[in-house]
């Protein structure tokens, strides 16, 4: 908000000293008391004139601040009343917007719903119908399974009997092996120990 502007300043012009008078009873003197009563008149005239413009320029300011915040209050009242008509105008086209969305979502969800039991209604009776039919190809692979898990577990054995043997024999002879090659190394571990002993004597 700009501020006032200043009151224009008045400069009053000083009265000059009272001329020297003599008492003599002439014509100078009159006249210098005449100038002098002039002279005070003119300052009073000067200084009433000062204060009567200072008393206008106050009055004209102060009207123009009034009328400014007239102005102004007349400007805010108007800008609230015409927030608040756009505050309920909205208010109001939201509640219908919010009420039509409601309709419509109500109206998606009952026919998903219906959708969903249709659907749901049908997977039932395929998956009652793919059940039977699973449960009688399991009952006829689980026969033809029994039929060769007989077949293979006899196979098996028979095989399990014959590496059974090959494998005692095979450990017959690794044990035969690793009794040789310890002996080897019990033998190649003394001789050692007796040449390191005869050295160790001989130096």
């Amino acid at each position: 908000m700009g501020g006032r502007p200043p009151a224009p300043r008045v400069e009053y012009i000083p009265a000059p000293p009272p001329p020297v008078t003599v008492s003599t009873p002439t014509q100078s003197l009159q006249t210098q008391t005449e100038l002098a009563k002039l002279t005070g008149e003119q300052t009073r005239l000067n200084m009433e004139t000062g204060a009567d413009l200072d008393r206008i320029n106050e009055e004209f300011y102060t009207g123009q601040d009034l009328r400014r915040y007239r102005a102004r209050g007349a400007e805010e009242r108007l800008l609230s009343e015409t927030r608040g008509e756009q505050e309920r105008a909205t208010i109001g086209t939201t509640g219908s917007e919010t009420r039509l969305t409601r309709a419509e979502e109500g109206f998606q969800t009952r026919r998903t719903r219906e959708t969903a039991g249709k659907e749901e209604r049908a997977t039932i009776g395929t998956t009652g119908t793919e059940t039977r039919r699973t449960r009688e190809t399991e009952g006829a692979q689980t026969r033809q399974t029994r039929e060769t898990e007989g077949t293979q577990e006899r196979l098996t054995t028979q095989t399990r009997g014959q590496e059974q043997r090959a494998g005692i024999r095979e450990s017959g002879s690794e044990t035969r092996r690793t009794a040789l090659q310890q002996e080897q190394f019990r033998r190649y571990k003394e001789n050692r120990d007796f040449q390191q002993s005869r050295d160790a004597y001989k130096s």
